[in-house]
């Protein structure tokens, strides 16, 4: 029997709006065939909280009902001191399956592959293998994308799938049909790695396996397609000046989000505050020159825009693989071309505004040409640079180990804003030195 549809919509819907208490309410109020098939799409975090509030023997029929993978998933949300009790709240095969899991972090390929597979030995006949498939389909795993084939020692010789299995003659040997050229996963391979395989192969499975070729497991597209999500999320994350948050955003305490944000942001604050000394250095010169004071958020922000440009075109280009530490100098070089003509472009535009406003109302006064020509020279000096310090930050990020998105497009802005002042008032000292300076 179904639940009232609306009300297991809704349930959908306002899922994340909802407190802990009126969440397990609404859960329990649907029939057994919803609940499971509610659970069941839930995320790891939301099956873990639901688990977490039921008695021992609930708790049980509901780890039993996930696949090894996704039972190892939510156990790691658990603490340390209570995954021994859930464990021995499974039966003995997948409690193996489970621990064999957990051997691995979250974030490789062992992490997230599923060890309940399709497997053939390669002497079987295609009608043998067949009647194989479809007993193991209907007790043990969790997906036939593609069908394995194994020695005894269980190393990977090959891959058919269930259509070629349909199609091939019943006396046909599995060895005889079966492709021996595989794109496989080392357990230990990172989670962007793997989706990366994913992309470039048109894959839809992909067997793991350790340093000697055995079969370890396999990592569906449906679980990649997860993990890329949250591998973006968090970059998208740190981009944005913050560390990454962990849960949604409606989920996150106010605590939670404010230790996330607050570290980031004072040290930025700190970073802008070198601004305030760079203006105090500069005190005499702008006091002579008071002008040259409404070009200043014009061209510290066209720096950081152009640091930030380039940062977020480097940072996406590592995540995708089509960058490696050791194509610094070919980035540096388009960079320094790209930073080059994008200054010029903006430097003349600046040149052309300051003239344009000297001769409609009188702004700039006498010297509006040498006040027009610090202004574009900056730009154009300002721009590279921030072009070629975004461009290249993420590069010493990750020399250093640490993740090129905590280059965030905010760091390379304050970076750039203080440099930038700098460089304006050195470039208003030689050219207009003498004459307002």
């Amino acid at each position: 029997m179904r639940s009232n549809p609306t009300m297991y919509a809704d349930l959908h819907q306002f899922w994340a709006e909802t407190s802990c208490e009126d969440r397990l309410s609404r859960f329990q109020s649907l029939t057994l065939a919803d609940r499971q098939e509610f659970f069941q799409q839930l995320s790891t975090r939301h099956q873990f909280e639901i688990i977490s509030h039921l008695d021992e023997g609930e708790q049980t029929i509901w780890l039993r009902l996930l696949d090894p993978d996704d039972a190892a998933d939510l156990l790691q949300e658990a603490a340390e001191r209570d995954r021994a009790r859930f464990l021995q709240l499974l039966d003995d095969t997948t409690r193996d399956d489970v621990q064999a899991l957990l051997k691995y972090r979250e974030d490789v390929a062992g992490g997230v592959m599923s060890t309940r597979f399709c497997r053939l030995r390669p002497d079987m006949t295609v009608s043998e293998g067949l009647t194989y498939v479809r007993k193991q389909a209907l007790e043990t795993v969790e997906t036939v994308y593609a069908i394995y084939v194994l020695d005894a020692g269980q190393q990977l010789l090959g891959v058919t799938s269930l259509r070629t299995l349909f199609t091939s003659e019943p006396p046909m040997k599995i060895q005889d049909i079966m492709r021996t050229n595989i794109v496989t996963a080392s357990v230990e391979d990172d989670q962007e790695k793997l989706s990366r395989l994913f992309a470039e192969h048109d894959l839809i499975a992909i067997p793991i396996v350790d340093g000697q070729n055995r079969i370890q497991g396999v990592v569906t597209v449906d679980d990649i397609v997860d993990v890329v999500q949250e591998e973006a999320t968090e970059d998208i994350q740190k981009m944005g000046g913050s560390q990454a948050l962990g849960a949604p955003y409606l989920e996150i305490s106010l605590t939670g989000m404010l230790k996330k944000r607050a570290g980031w942001l004072t040290v930025l604050f700190v970073g802008e505050m070198l601004t305030a000394n760079a203006m105090a250095h500069y005190e005499v010169e702008i006091a002579k020159a008071v002008v040259l004071t409404l070009f200043v958020p014009l061209i510290i922000s066209s720096g950081g825009n152009a640091g930030s440009q380039a940062s977020t075109l480097v940072i996406r280009a590592m995540a995708l693989g089509e960058l490696q530490p050791t194509d610094w100098f070919r980035v540096m070089k388009r960079e320094l071309i790209s930073g080059a003509v994008l200054g010029c472009i903006l430097g003349a535009i600046g040149l052309l505004r300051v003239v344009i406003w000297e001769y409609a109302f009188h702004t700039y006064g006498p010297h509006y040409w040498r006040i027009g020509i610090t202004v574009s020279a900056t730009l154009v000096g300002i721009v590279l640079w921030g072009t070629l310090s975004g461009s290249l930050l993420p590069f010493l990020m990750r020399r250093l180990n640490l993740d090129p998105a905590s280059a965030s497009t905010p760091f390379v802005a304050t970076l750039v804003d203080v440099t930038g002042l700098v460089l304006y008032f050195s470039v208003a000292k030689v050219v207009l030195g003498g004459v307002m300076l």
